[in-house]
């Protein structure tokens, strides 16, 4: 099996990954700010990470994942003032959200989802030694970052200082000593949520929220850090900068970045009226389509969202989900003692075509384009008058390994074909027309149909499935 290659934005090329410790990957997500439920644009970072952590565990890598809570902001400070509640009950309860949207999504919890309530004590010693080092600087309460003070700041945006320079500004209320230095520490506001720190009361800025839980769980120097594409600059930068500067070494071996989102080949904004949350989306579409549509493009690429492009992914979906139904259903008429053992190299052929997609920067649109090979295949082979147990338990274990690792469900349906209240009836059914009993029998037909359940007569038998 080939090794994992991916794509990293520090370099601008693919490289073949090296985990810094043997058969563990650590790996670090910046997660959201909690003041709302989360946009559809949220979700692919949280869906395209998730796939990413499962093919390195298919893999048999150990990994351990962060993904950190931004529970206190300036954003969060205003929801909380508009709802007459307290910042920690605002972030709780979209924390909470979040993790349920998500979750619909098949997306896995995190083996760490530190806060920054939690984190505290680390950021403000964190902050300290930057200005212990010299490269931080304190100005009536606000702590700023010495931007020039990093030699290589602008080398995962791949931007000089003099570009970056040219559009920096020093906004009203600020006393940084150049328009390029960023905030770590700011003043708290009257009757504002702070905490005490040897520059007085307030909170810190939003890039070193990030460096000081990967330091604090994963340790200095990490393999993966990875976000949405809007996150490279200049809260990545920032990142680099600030653990670089305090730790003198690397800080992330490889970036990982997810396209952009546009929703009906529109900029996803508020004032477009175009801004799409996951708690509805939800309610509209079946989640597991939805991941299914948001692995069908390369993760790196920008995805078009719409209603029709959601539709035509469910067909796809379906398609897929047949062909597995469909070789459950034949497994009870196949037999032992058929050989059709170049069957069985084929679908390891399928196996290691979708591997190879996937060891190429997770590759999750040509993998899939692969199980629609396996599908057609199945179908191929279900052609056959005699079929081998031994090939359709493979087709099945295909399908349901590959399927595993991008996190999508395709076995409600064949889970559903064991019902045994639906077998009975078919059943009776079956023994209606036997009898010819086809007043019975089209009864049966009927009431089932009314619980969305759709009968096709073949040679083999009675198929059935959810309409």
């Amino acid at each position: 099996m080939l090794s994992i290659k991916l794509y990293n934005t520090l370099t601008r090329q693919k490289e073949t990954f090296e985990p810094i410790e043997k058969g563990k990957v650590k790996m670090y997500v910046c997660g959201p700010t909690v003041y709302n439920y989360i946009h559809i644009g949220n979700a692919r970072p949280a869906i395209v990470f998730d796939t990413v952590r499962r093919y390195f565990q298919h893999k048999g890598f150990d990994v351990d994942y962060v993904l950190n809570f931004t529970d206190v902001d300036d954003k969060l400070i205003k929801a909380a003032n508009e709802l007459g509640e307290e910042v920690p009950d605002v972030a709780n309860r979209f924390i909470q959200a979040y993790k349920e949207d998500v979750g619909a999504f098949g997306v896995q919890e995190a083996d760490h989802h530190p806060r920054v309530t939690e984190t505290m004590e680390d950021i403000i010693a964190f902050i300290q030694k930057l200005i212990d080092k010299g490269y931080a600087y304190e100005v009536d309460g606000d702590v700023y970052f010495k931007t020039r003070s990093f030699d290589e700041y602008g080398k995962l945006s791949h931007q000089s200082l003099d570009e970056l320079r040219s559009g920096a500004r020093i906004q009203v209320g600020e006393k940084k000593e150049d328009p390029l230095d960023f905030t770590l520490w700011k003043p708290a506001k009257p009757n504002e949520i702070s905490w005490d720190s040897p520059w007085g009361k307030g909170r810190p800025g939003w890039h070193i929220e990030c460096s000081a839980m990967a330091k604090k769980y994963l340790g200095d120097t990490i393999d993966i850090h990875a976000g949405g594409q809007d996150l490279s600059f200049p809260h990545h930068e920032n990142e680099i900068a600030q653990s670089e500067a305090l730790n003198e070494q690397t800080f992330a071996n490889y970036w990982m970045h997810n396209g952009y989102i546009n929703i009906d080949n529109e900029k996803m904004s508020k004032s477009q009226g175009n801004f799409i949350l996951v708690h509805d989306i939800i309610q509209q579409h079946d989640p597991n389509v939805v991941r299914f549509f948001m692995l069908s493009v390369h993760y790196r690429n920008p995805i078009n969202f719409s209603n029709t492009l959601l539709e035509s992914a469910k067909n796809s979906l379906e398609r897929i989900k047949t062909a597995r139904v469909n070789l459950v259903h034949r497994q009870k008429a196949s037999t032992d003692l058929v050989d059709h053992q170049e069957w069985i190299e084929k679908i390891n052929e399928l196996k290691s075509r979708f591997y190879e997609e996937m060891d190429d920067d997770f590759n999750t649109a040509n993998a899939i384009s692969v199980l629609f090979d396996l599908a057609k295949e199945a179908n191929v082979y279900l052609q056959e008058q005699n079929t081998s147990t031994k090939v359709i338990e493979s087709f099945v274990q295909a399908f349901d390994d590959l399927m595993k690792i991008l996190g999508v469900s395709i076995t409600d349906d064949a889970d559903e074909l064991l019902d045994d209240d639906i077998e009975e009836l078919i059943e009776k059914r079956n023994e209606a027309r036997r009898n010819r009993n086809f007043t019975l029998a089209d009864q049966i037909r009927d009431d089932l149909k009314e619980q969305n359940i759709i009968l096709e007569d073949t040679p083999q038998g009675t198929r059935w499935k959810r309409g």
